[in-house]
């Protein structure tokens, strides 16, 4: 479905005192949300269209809503949950021992002022890809319509959907994690001659409904993944390697994919986010010549003027001075020689306006391509991540760095690295979300300075909710991978892939650890699903690379339950509309599963701020010891009735 601009009355209200306030609170719904959903599955949901039907509601009861308002308030609540994807790299610093927690100003000062990086990235791009451009940006092209409906003839339906599916949702993740009366997922093992199999799958809502807004080819796909993973990769190394610990087959397993097969789906990941980048070269290099060409149009009056350059050049430059002092900061409780910090300091800062804006660009154009979520963003944090590390390496051999970053096994090194890697992926991130915001404005008749504005706004909010959230998980719940504290649970630890990952990499390129024999099998694996999925899309088909490695990478549980989801909004919404794909923005599948997301994310933050307060995570807990499998049990026939009436509600809607 095409959209054209909408004419709007100059008369129409656009930037309010409310509409600021409204998306600040939608901002602590969505960012807590995502940052608990990103550390427990490693993915997020994206907050546009939940948050412009929330906005369209709410405004609606206070009486003269506008569509620019409402635009206005999705806007910085789509940043600030977009902003989020710092899960993927603080918890790394807090894995290697570095940090102990997340100190509040060094966390939130690192997000905002990467985030509004992004933001002025976006500025000179607009107008290349936005303005002068046949992208398609599906999702601001859906959230324009939302818009657009709502404006026309209101549509109460969708807030009720969002509310059902997040009351239901916090219901079962209340009796899930605080009772304890369901069990959230089961698995099973079996060996057959030195080979271990291992099947599992999760109960989660929020893992439902992400996979309905995956869509079928990434669900496909990450089952896939899991196939290989768990079905193949992990029986054959069972058989040629031995197990040293004598662990039970489920451990054992387990232990290989950890150790083993994890490295084959970085290595895939690796592969296919280069060959994305490859792939649009070419025209985000002909985006940014038209975008330098129109450079001078920057700041001119009239409906498409731009933040002013002069702005753009003040905030630009105290944003520089910012990342300067932090990673000044970062370095003096170790190293001492105040010559090269600064110089190391420096280079970060010159690292993170270059790199960045070029990160900027390739994620803003696969973002106009594919839609903001299902852009590559794990893919472009571990590519920055070898760049990070093979720039530092290299300044160290030129003795530039402080003698500190090479000393104790390169500890402070390490974390350098990913301190760095924090700015750029929240930057990068920013970006990738706020081309198709603006695609979404300029589909309404919507300023563009102003929305640029709303974004810095949705920057700034979401970054004072995020150290906390950060801080309440880790202390109720811990991360997979980091030392425990004394009395948690380590097996309600939240898995934090992406942080995982990130460590292991940053460590093995500095202490020459890595199992390069894993990661090139998942190069070649790569490879073989590149040329798989270029051949099927000639036929219509589709099989995302990158979607297949994070299968391999993935927690099966999460991967199967992910691919349930997308199977059945496939199978339901087309026996309903006729072939028409279930990843319709617009429908009440999307609302519904956007409250399975919400409502189980929002009740794990509140569980965690209980255990924080009493030291304990099953505080709540009713079941006795003794229940045996009957939590098993109970929790798949609550998930599998919830998939029915789920399935029945995409039929009928």
């Amino acid at each position: 479905m095409t959209s054209s601009p909408l004419s709007t009355s100059p008369s129409q209200r656009e930037m309010t005192i409310r509409g600021l306030i409204l998306g600040a609170l939608i901002t602590v719904v969505f960012t807590a949300s995502n940052v608990y959903l990103g550390l427990k599955i490693g993915l997020t949901v994206a907050s546009s269209i939940p948050a412009a039907v929330i906005s369209m509601s709410v405004l609606r009861m206070m009486g003269g809503a506008t569509i620019l308002e409402n635009n206005l308030v999705q806007t910085q609540a789509s940043a600030a949950g977009t902003l989020s994807c710092v899960f993927i790299s603080f918890p790394c610093l807090v894995m290697i021992g570095y940090w102990q927690h997340f100190p509040y100003l060094e966390t939130m000062l690192l997000s905002m002022a990467g985030g509004m990086t992004g933001v002025l990235f976006t500025v000179p791009l607009r107008r290349a890809m936005v303005t002068h451009s046949t992208l398609p940006y599906p999702e601001g092209v859906a959230a324009a319509e939302i818009l657009k409906a709502g404006s026309e003839t209101g549509n109460p339906d969708s807030l009720k959907a969002l509310l059902t599916g997040g009351l239901v949702s916090a219901v079962v993740t209340l009796a899930t994690g605080g009772l304890r009366l369901l069990a959230d997922g089961a698995a099973t093992t079996a060996t057959w001659g030195g080979a271990v199999f291992r099947a599992s799958t999760g109960f989660s809502l929020a893992l439902l409904g992400a996979g309905y807004l995956v869509g079928i080819a990434g669900g496909i796909a990450m089952l896939l993944g899991a196939i290989i993973a768990w079905g193949m990769a992990v029986p054959v190394l069972s058989t040629l390697l031995p197990n040293p610990a004598h662990l039970g087959p489920a451990d054992f397993a387990t232990a290989l994919w950890a150790q083993k097969v994890r490295f084959m789906g970085a290595g895939t990941i690796s592969v296919a986010a280069v060959w994305t980048l490859a792939v649009l070269a070419r025209p985000v290099a002909a985006g940014i010549r038209d975008m330098l060409r129109a450079g001078a149009g920057i700041g001119d009056a009239g409906d498409e003027r731009d933040l002013a350059p002069r702005t753009l050049g003040l905030l630009a430059g105290v944003l520089l001075l910012v990342l300067f002092g932090l990673f000044v900061v970062f370095q003096m409780p170790v190293a001492t020689n105040g010559h090269a910090i600064v110089t190391a300091a420096l280079a970060a800062v010159a690292f993170c306006a270059l790199f960045g804006f070029l990160v900027a660009a390739a994620c803003g154009y696969m973002a106009g391509i594919v839609g903001s979520s299902s852009s590559p963003l794990s893919g472009i944090a571990i590519i920055a991540t070898v760049m990070i590390a093979s720039f530092l390496l290299l300044l160290e051999g030129l003795g530039l760095l402080p003698a500190e970053m090479a000393a104790n096994n390169h500890h402070l090194a390490i974390a350098f690295a990913l301190f760095l890697l924090s700015a750029i992926v929240a930057s990068t991130a920013i970006s990738n979300d706020n081309l198709q915001d603006l695609k979404t404005g300029q589909l309404v008749g919507a300023s563009p300075w102003r929305q640029q504005a709303a974004l810095l706004v949705g920057c700034a909010s979401g970054a004072l909710v995020i150290p906390p959230v950060l801080e309440l998980l880790y202390q109720a719940y811990g991360f997979v991978g980091a030392m425990p504290r004394p009395g948690m649970d380590a097996s309600h630890a939240l898995a934090a892939p992406q942080p995982a990952l990130l460590v292991t990499l940053t460590t093995g390129i500095f202490r020459h650890q890595l199992d390069w024999t894993m990661i090139l099998l998942g190069v070649g694996l790569g490879i073989t699903l590149i040329a798989t999925d270029l051949l099927l899309r000639r036929r219509g088909g589709a099989l995302p690379p990158l979607a297949v490695g994070i299968g391999l990478y993935l927690p099966p549980a999460v991967s199967v339950t992910l691919a349930i989801g997308a199977l059945l909004g496939w199978a339901c919404t087309r026996r309903a509309q006729g072939g028409r794909s279930p990843h319709a923005e617009t429908g009440t599948g999307t609302m519904l599963a956007s409250g399975f997301i919400v409502g189980e994310s929002l009740t794990g933050v509140l569980l965690a701020a209980i255990a924080g307060a009493t030291g304990r995570d099953d505080t709540l807990s009713i079941l006795p010891a003794e229940a045996g499998r009957m939590p098993t049990l109970l929790g798949f026939g609550v998930f599998v009735a919830i998939c029915i009436w789920f399935g029945r509600s995409l039929r009928r809607g």
